[in-house]
């Protein structure tokens, strides 16, 4: 299945090629290159196999914590530990209805902003020039899938409203399906 998640966007790239808008900048990542790096803008990679829903969300942190340096401040570690704890909630954030049946079998969070400030102060001069981004992935087992029937965004639209559209890749029982979501258009039928 993790294969399959990480081949949608090879997939379904002469999409997401067709609807690429000029981007700030490029980021490196300390595990790799994530490419555009868009203030408003994430990524959200979806599949359904089965019985196991998959979604992968990429984050400027920006969108999700309102802020891309290393969290020093009490109000800005709190900050951090709001967003962490509504990132660790998939079923509420992606409006996952409970008659689906679907538990949460795993799931990571990412972002450097969730691991100590380790490189604060041996960076201090540099956090205007600092762009941080956080990556979930979200593997879950649902009983009745059939009840899956649209993917909504709408929860995480309204608790974090700095994200201004979601590029989402879409492989369900359907086929694949690329779109652009934004909180008046939040829905996306699997």
């Amino acid at each position: 299945m993790r294969a399959l998640l990480f081949a949608l966007p090879f997939t379904l790239l002469p999409l997401a090629v067709a609807q690429a808008q000029t981007h700030e900048h490029e980021h490196e990542h300390e595990h790799g290159s994530l490419g555009a790096h868009e203030h408003g803008v994430a990524r959200l990679s979806a599949a359904l196999d089965g019985k196991m829903l998959e979604l992968e969300l990429a984050s400027p942190a920006m969108n999700l914590v309102g802020f891309e340096h290393a969290a020093s401040s009490d109000a800005d570690k709190h900050k951090v530990a709001v967003t962490r704890a509504q990132l660790e909630k998939p079923l509420e954030l992606f409006a996952i209805p409970a008659e689906a049946g679907c538990k949460v079998v795993s799931q990571e969070l990412e972002s450097p902003l969730f691991e100590e400030a380790e490189h604060h102060h041996e960076h201090a001069g540099d956090h205007e020039h600092e762009h941080s981004d956080i990556h979930t992935h979200y593997q879950l087992e649902c009983s009745s899938p059939d009840k899956l029937q649209a993917l909504d965004l709408a929860p995480l639209f309204k608790q974090f409203p700095a994200t201004e559209k979601v590029q989402v890749q879409l492989i369900g029982p359907n086929g694949q399906q690329g779109a652009e979501l934004t909180a008046a258009n939040a829905s996306l039928d699997f």
